[in-house]
């Protein structure tokens, strides 16, 4: 066991906040007897509450929280209130309750911002599992148990509650509704991501990945999650999500507009980063990723993007390619031949850069097998092709030339779709 140390020794650090009653533990039976108590256990979860002028809300919500947590969490715990810059009584409420319960403490933060606020928090917890959760205590606290559980047993690495999720039961209006959804969905077209709530204000995450993960978060808003959450899934991180029953708070303090605008300029700046490898997804992977349960195949692009990526960079290859081998063999051969002449030697130059590059098929097995099947891709391809041009020739019976690339380019591009589609389906897939 551990001593706390004093306040004065915390406050003199070099951090930009400071804190008060760090008795940590869960003290909240009291002994009644006058015998001796026991020395405070260090907590196992720490529970973060942002909050920002919540003067009249933060009391009630912490006091039902201490009573949840004594009652049905099985660990020992500290309530850490982060008050981020408020300009009411909420500093003065949240260090009457920390004088009040051992296991709440406050830590005063000089500038606002969720995300600083639980980094700040978080760097410096002794807990073994971080969590945090909003003031409003919108998300029935059942769910505390279920969202920390996998943690301490280690068979996940965060956690988070779902809203999206069919076991959930949400009552909200249509507006937020329709606005949490649509950027759920814009994360999974734009940043390939597979949770399904990314704003959920309850969440947690294991001590030690948070050591690795938070240098490399760059938002202090309310961001902050998303991002934490992407870099997560793309270090091969277990996130483990609970249904949740969740009401809204009407009196809800997150400006819409601003924070869509910061949350859009955030989605830009991550992808480019992750696009230019300016984040170190790759080196955490290898220390913090869990293994895949049968191994990999060696080169194998890990994920859709990255294929769909490398299989574009074959695609325009093969397409400068296929046109200037069409356009030199037009006049001898005629545009059928020159179709057929060109594709056909373009396919199996294609097969060949995606079977290595965009699939990471190495070796000689099923090689020819593999050729083959892309022989009959490549017939599906010519159908759709050489239909196109018989069809401008039905309809004009001597099209100009750049009618006909026009049509070839738009055709190619149709098959471009469903050559990606069928390698990746059927040609080169794993078991």
């Amino acid at each position: 066991m551990t001593k706390n140390p004093p306040t004065a020794t915390i406050a003199a650090l070099t951090f930009p906040f400071t804190v008060s009653n760090v008795t940590t533990g869960n003290l909240a039976r009291a002994d009644t007897s006058g015998a001796r108590q026991p020395p405070a256990l260090s907590p196992v979860v720490d529970i973060v509450i942002p909050v920002y002028n919540e003067e009249t809300d933060l009391e009630p919500s912490v006091r039902r929280l201490h009573e949840h947590l004594s009652a049905g969490v099985p660990y020992p715990f500290q309530i850490t209130v982060a008050d981020n810059a408020s300009t009411d009584s909420t500093l003065e409420v949240a260090n009457r309750l920390a004088a009040e319960f051992p296991s709440v403490r406050v830590v005063h933060m000089p500038e606002k911002g969720k995300g600083r606020a639980l980094r700040a928090v978080w760097s410096t917890s002794d807990a073994a599992i971080l969590a945090y959760m909003d003031v409003d205590l919108s998300t029935d606290l059942a769910a505390v148990l279920p969202l920390i559980a996998p943690l301490v047993s280690g068979h996940s690495d965060l956690a988070i509650g779902t809203r999206l999720h069919r076991g959930s039961r949400v009552v909200r209006g249509a507006k937020r509704e329709f606005i949490s959804r649509s950027y759920n969905l814009m994360l999974r077209h734009t940043l390939s991501t597979r949770f399904s709530d990314a704003t959920c204000g309850f969440k947690a995450i294991r001590q030690e990945v948070a050591a690795h993960l938070l240098p490399l978060v760059e938002d202090n808003g309310f961001f902050f999650d998303t991002e934490l959450l992407v870099l997560a899934e793309r270090s091969g991180l277990r996130i483990h999500e609970v249904p949740v029953d969740w009401i809204d708070d009407p009196d809800s303090r997150v400006h819409i507009v601003s924070t869509a605008k910061a949350d859009i300029r955030g989605i830009v700046r991550l992808a480019r980063a992750l696009a230019t490898g300016k984040l170190p997804v790759h080196d955490l992977r290898a220390q913090l990723g869990r293994a895949p349960l049968e191994p990999a195949t060696p080169g194998v692009p890990p994920g859709l993007t990255r294929q769909l990526v490398r299989f574009g960079a074959v695609g325009v290859f093969s397409t400068v390619a296929y046109l200037v081998l069409f356009v030199l063999l037009h006049h001898p051969l005629g545009s059928q031949g020159a179709n057929v002449v060109a594709l056909l030697s373009t396919t199996v130059v294609n097969t060949a850069l995606n079977r290595r590059f965009t699939f990471g098929v190495v070796g000689r097995q099923r090689r020819t097998r593999q050729q083959l099947q892309g022989l009959i891709v490549f017939g599906l391809a010519l159908l759709l092709t050489s239909g196109t041009l018989a069809m401008a020739h039905f309809l004009h019976s001597a099209p100009p030339p750049w009618l006909e690339l026009a049509l070839l380019v738009t055709a190619n591009a149709a098959a471009t779709l469903l050559r990606f589609l069928l390698l990746r389906r059927w040609v080169f897939r794993t078991a």
